[in-house]
Formats: C-alpha cells, sequence, structure tokens
C-alpha cells in the first residue's frame, strides 16, 4: 500500500488515529504479515503531519505487537502466532472453520484411555512417596520394567524425554552434526523434515514402496556418505507402510555392508494403536540402533512421552544433556504412563482405539475402491493418496467442505508430476466415510 493509499483511509491524524487505522487494515487483511508499511518521513509527508507524531503512531502499534521496526530495514507487519510454526507444520495448520478436518494427524480424542482413575491412584501414593531428587534415575523403576518387556531388543539403555519428535532430536544431536547426510524416507513426517532441516543435516530420500523402504535407495545413501538413517518401521506416516520383515533383513544386509556403519533411528510414532506387531533393526544390528516409542497417540498427547532405548554410548550421553535442560520428563506423569500400561481397563481402551483406527482405515479404502480408486493395504491413523493435481485437489476437497493435508510437506524431494493428498482416517467419523470417499475420489482426478 502506498503511502497515500494509507493517508486516505486515515480519518484522525492524532497517534492514537493513525495506529488505529494501520490495526483495523492489519485485522481486516488489508495489511499481511510481512507487509512493508511507508518510512515515517513518506507516511508523514502524506498526511501532511511532523514525522514524530507518526513515529509516535509506530511505537503504540510496535508495543500492542502489531508491527516490527528494523531501523533503516523499515517497519513491516509483524507476522501473526502461526508463523512460530516450522514450514511445513505450518502447511498443517491451515483448516477452514466449515471443515470436517482430516488433515490434523492427531488421534481421535474419545478413543484414549480415560486419565482419571490413572491420576487418582499416582496422586494417592505420591503423597505417601519421598520428593524427587534433581539426580533420581531419569526413568522410573515400574515404567522401565514395562518398557523392557515390550521393547522390540535387548536395548543397553532406556531413558523418557518429551515425545518423539524431541526424541529423535535429541538422538540426531548425538550422532551427527551440522552438514552432514542424513537418509530420510520419502515421504515422511512434515515435524522431522523440518526439524533436518534446523539441524543443518542434508536429507537423502529413500523412497518406499509396500514392503518398507528400498534397499536399492538405502544403499545409494550410504555411498553418498549418509551418516545416520531414519525410519518409521510401522505405520508409517502418511503411507500407512509397514516394513516386512523380509525387507528389514535386506535392509539389514545394507548396512553392514555399508564401509562407514550409519546409526539407525527408528521412529515407532504409532506405538500400541499399530495393527503391525513392534519391529526393528535393533536385534539385527546390535549397538547401532536408537528405537523410538510415542506414547501420544495411544494414551494421550499431553502425557508428551516417548520412550527413547538403545546403546549405552548414545543414551548416556542423551540424558547427560538433559541434565543441562528440562532435567527429566515429569515423574508423575511417567507414573500415570506406568499405571495406564499395567491396567486392565486402560489397556482393554488402548486395543479398542487400534481396532478402531483399523476399521476406519479399512472402510475408507473400501469405498474409495467403489470410486475406482486404490489405496494400498497399511496400517496406522493415516491414508496416502496421489492426486493428478495438489492444489485443484485440495480446492475441490474444502469446497465439499473437507481438510486433508497437503502432500508437499511431507516429501523430501518434489513428485515428477502431479501430488499427493494424505488424509487422518484416525479421526473419520463412520457415517462421514462414504460421503468422504465420493469427495476424495473427485478429488483424485480433478
Amino acid at each position: 500500500m502506498s503511502p497515500q493509499e494509507l493517508a486516505d483511509r486515515v480519518t484522525d491524524r492524532s497517534p492514537r488515529g493513525i495506529a488505529a487505522t494501520i490495526a483495523r487494515l492489519v485485522h481486516a487483511g488489508d495489511l499481511l504479515p510481512g507487509d512493508r508499511l511507508p518510512t515515517v518521513r513518506e507516511l508523514a509527508a502524506a498526511l501532511g503531519v511532523s514525522p514524530a507524531t507518526v513515529g509516535a503512531a509506530w511505537q503504540a502499534l510496535a508495543t500492542a505487537g502489531l508491527v516490527l521496526s528494523r531501523g533503516r530495514a523499515g517497519t513491516s507487519v509483524l507476522p501473526g502466532p502461526a508463523s512460530r510454526l516450522p514450514r511445513r507444520y505450518r502447511e498443517l495448520a491451515r483448516v477452514p472453520a466449515a471443515c470436517l478436518d482430516l488433515s490434523g494427524g492427531g488421534p481421535d480424542a474419545a478413543l484414549l484411555p480415560d486419565l482419571r482413575p490413572a491420576l487418582a491412584r499416582v496422586a494417592a501414593r505420591t503423597r505417601a512417596a519421598r520428593p524427587p531428587d534433581y539426580l533420581d534415575d531419569p526413568v522410573v523403576p515400574e515404567l522401565e520394567r514395562l518398557l523392557r518387556a515390550s521393547w522390540p531388543f535387548a536395548a543397553q539403555r532406556l531413558t523418557v524425554v518429551d515425545g518423539a519428535v524431541d526424541a529423535l532430536g535429541r538422538v540426531l544431536e548425538q550422532v551427527v552434526g551440522f552438514g552432514d547426510r542424513v537418509a530420510v524416507e520419502d515421504p515422511g513426517a512434515p515435524p522431522l523434515l523440518d526439524l533436518l532441516d534446523h539441524l543443518g543435516l542434508e536429507r537423502v530420500a529413500v523412497p518406499l514402496d509396500a514392503h518398507g523402504p528400498r534397499p536399492e535407495a538405502l544403499a545409494h545413501a550410504l555411498r553418498v556418505g549418509a551418516r545416520a538413517v531414519l525410519l518409521q518401521p510401522r505405520a508409517h506416516n502418511p503411507t500407512g507402510v509397514s516394513t516386512t520383515p523380509a525387507r528389514l533383513r535386506s535392509l539389514a544386509a545394507v548396512l553392514r555392508r555399508a564401509a562407514a556403519p550409519p546409526w539407525v533411528v527408528e521412529d515407532d510414532h504409532a506405538g500400541d494403536v499399530a495393527s503391525s506387531p513392534a519391529t526393528s533393526l535393533g536385534a539385527l544390528l546390535p549397538g547401532r540402533v536408537v528405537h523410538v516409542r510415542s506414547y501420544s497417540a495411544s494414551h494421550g498427547p499431553d502425557l508428551r512421552i516417548a520412550a527413547v532405548g538403545g546403546p549405552a554410548a548414545v543414551l548416556d550421553a542423551l540424558v547427560a544433556r538433559r541434565l543441562l535442560g528440562p532435567g527429566w520428563t515429569s515423574r508423575l506423569l511417567q507414573r500415570v504412563l506406568a499405571d495406564l500400561l499395567a491396567d486392565a481397563r486402560a489397556v482393554a481402551a488402548v486395543a479398542h482405539a487400534r481396532d478402531a483406527y483399523r476399521a476406519r482405515r479399512d472402510a475408507l479404502a473400501t469405498a474409495l475402491a467403489r470410486h475406482g480408486v486404490a489405496v494400498p493395504p497399511g496400517d496406522g491413523l493415516h491414508a496416502w493418496l496421489r492426486v493428478r493435481d495438489e492444489d485443484a485437489a485440495l480446492a475441490r476437497l474444502e469446497a465439499a467442505g473437507v481438510r486433508v493435508a497437503r502432500g508437499r510437506a511431507f516429501l523430501a524431494e518434489p513428485p515428477p508430476r502431479g501430488g499427493f493428498v494424505r488424509v487422518t482416517t484416525g479421526v473419520l467419523p463412520d457415517a462421514d466415510t462414504e460421503r468422504v470417499a465420493a469427495a476424495l475420489a473427485a478429488a483424485v482426478r480433478a
């Protein structure tokens, strides 16, 4: 907006009036986040007021958090809170209010176990316990026993951190450095791709097929110097692929032949609501695998707990580094999770959720098949569909009142043509399955 165009909107030429005009334009969307405002002298000249008057208005707007002044670089509209999100997260955050939102990726709140009984039992036990010490073990003993009983390999060390992305970031900080190459599945989870960018790591894409990551693509990644490999062994986000035992053995053979054996970091993000059995390269590659299991989808995102198991060389360094930050993950929440993992009603609730998620994904796949759209078999909370034109597909779906996630946020490398969408089937109401399938089938061909 030019100085004169802006001046024409101002009816009260006091500092308060000028600031109020700018604020209204921002809230109405006439001025967008990042838009440059005229300089103080330019607007003062257009308004016929002193530069001090405009400067006072700019100062009031900066104090209110609407603009950002950078001296000679000028003043611009300050981005809103959503701009704090990493780039790929922002793609998932734009949800029209009228849409059935199948884009978020999270669990169905109605399928999470009831926390109230566990909280009451843990609170009663905690009152009788001594206060925790800063140097106590980071994992409470009852939780560690349960984790070890279900871990897919014999881990030298186990710890817990504040969610899967926190776990992956902390592991990567121990095993690779700025500028290193990391092999990552393509497509992959947007937060993980953003994390790699944030850490200054170079992605080497490893495409998948119906059996898991392709061995020849992994071999190429190792030849070009990948020092770590990131894998989702089951219920892959976004495709739903679970790596088969035969494919795991093939990947292990490729990794053993590497001139410099890389670290393998596994993200079991679906955890206990995955229908496929827990699996890992850890038993095939002793001492080189760090496995992460999240409890967000199964027991609740607000617990903020992911377990990490692997070699002592990595886990001990990770625990030591956390002592200089958060210290440990709340032992109170750890005891809540341990209670849920041992409580028969909570175990049954998680089993019901696992069955419901599988049924919802299968129901959508069956409905889409009736419209001539094939969805490969899979597991977890998501379905991944190729579309002719991503923008056209999203527009068609939003017009039908359905919101899905844009595929490009999941891609380590852009597709050669067309695009994809991810549908979070885990939150798809049964009554909407047929309507959503029809909308998706039309969008796939748009």
